[in-house]
Order: structure tokens, then C-alpha cells, then sequence
């Protein structure tokens, strides 16, 4: 097992179910999307350094709102990797395995999810003691009939897979509801557009909502 991943913050993320990725352009928007996100009960996000708002975002929210939990995602160098551990982020997130990034998440005790879509990419985080993981492009590599066949083989090691790419409200039980999913990536619930619009109103619909199908998927679980 991953111990980087303590059992708090496994728990937490089964419980929530569902983590809110976003893409954040400006900071300012960072705080108001928290508090929407934690009103509606999706208290994980993940923000993603495809904007030069992320870190700041992240520093803001913790200050801010900091019931919330905020990890950063797309990270693609070792240098990222301390920027984030640096701005106090409290997980990381690829859309791939790069070794290097990797073994510097591993030196700095930053909790870290590597994207994997085949199961070379599993037996390479395998190999780093990786146990959870990013499913991605979940759905353009064929959704939850894939990720069971794929994962099959390592079925014992108990991984724990985080499925993102074309998920939303409508196919989201078809993952939920296998035990091997730990929670899905909800890149639908506050799209860029929206966050740029300001539309916190649908958003927290979106999040309600998503919170709403983990409640009724999961509905007598022991954490």
C-alpha cells in the first residue's frame, strides 16, 4: 500500500467519492469555487497547473477555506512537484507515469496518483509502490468494461483506481458502483467556462448533484 496516501485521506476520498477537477484562469476565482464546491459536500478538488493561476489558487484556498482539500493536478515535471509540495498541496495528480516525477514525489512524501491507461503503466507504478491511480482518458480508452479487464491480473494488490475523461452525471454509477474505484475525476462539475462565467449557482447544482448519485451508489458503505 501506498503509505503516502494515509488511511484518512483514503477514506476520505471514498467517501466523498467524487474529487472536483478544475482549471482555474483566474485566482480570484479560487475561493468562491471552493466555498460553492464545500457548501454543495464535494470538499476534495483538484486543480490543474494548466494555468499560471493553480499555485496561487491552491495557497488562497487553503488559507481561505481550508476545510476543503486541495490537490494539484497535471503535473508533468520534477520541478512541478516541488512548486506544489511548496505551495502545500495536499495530494498530486498526472495524466501519465513519468519516472522522474515520480521518484521526486516519492522524496518529497507527496501523496501521488499517476495516470495509467495499460497494465505496463500499472506494473510501472506498481514498481514505485503505487496503489492508487488515475484511469484517464477513462471513456475514450473504454470506460469500466476496460478498466475491470485491465486491472484483472493485479485484482490481490487491492490498487484503488480514480477513472476521469467523459465521465458525468449520467455513467458515473457504472464506475461508483465497482469497489475497486475510489472515487472519479469530476471535470464536468465546474467546466472552465462556467468558473469563468461566475456561474456558481450551477455549479453547486453540478456538485450536488454528483454527491447526491455517490450517496445513493454507496448508500450503507463502511468507510
Amino acid at each position: 500500500m501506498n503509505s503516502l496516501f494515509t488511511e484518512e485521506l483514503r477514506g476520505r476520498l471514498r467517501q466523498v467519492g467524487v474529487v472536483a477537477v478544475l482549471v482555474v484562469d483566474q485566482v480570484g476565482d479560487a475561493v468562491p469555487l471552493a466555498k460553492t464546491l464545500v457548501e454543495a459536500g464535494v470538499d476534495i478538488m483538484e486543480l490543474t497547473l494548466r494555468t499560471p493561476a493553480a499555485l496561487e489558487a491552491l495557497r488562497l484556498v487553503r488559507k481561505e477555506v481550508p476545510q476543503m482539500i486541495c490537490g494539484i493536478g497535471t503535473i508533468l515535471t520534477p520541478e512541478q512537484v516541488k512548486q506544489v509540495v511548496e505551495a502545500g498541496a495536499a495530494f498530486g495528480v498526472a495524466p501519465g507515469i513519468n519516472r522522474r516525477v515520480v521518484e521526486q514525489a516519492l522524496r518529497a512524501r507527496l501523496p501521488f496518483a499517476p495516470g495509467v491507461a495499460t497494465p505496463s503503466d500499472i506494473e510501472m507504478a506498481l514498481e514505485y509502490g503505487c496503489r492508487i491511480l488515475k484511469f484517464f482518458p477513462a471513456e475514450s480508452c473504454g470506460g469500466m468494461p476496460y478498466l475491470k479487464n485491465m486491472a484483472a491480473p493485479y485484482g490481490h494488490l487491492g490498487l484503488r483506481y480514480m477513472p476521469l475523461g467523459g465521465i458525468n452525471a449520467g455513467n458515473m454509477k457504472a464506475y461508483l458502483a465497482d469497489p475497486m474505484v475510489i472515487a472519479l475525476g469530476g471535470s464536468w462539475i465546474a467546466p472552465r467556462d462556467l468558473i469563468q462565467q461566475k456561474d456558481w449557482k450551477t455549479i453547486h447544482k453540478n456538485a450536488r448533484e454528483a454527491r447526491e448519485i455517490v450517496e445513493q451508489v454507496r448508500k450503507g458503505e463502511t468507510q
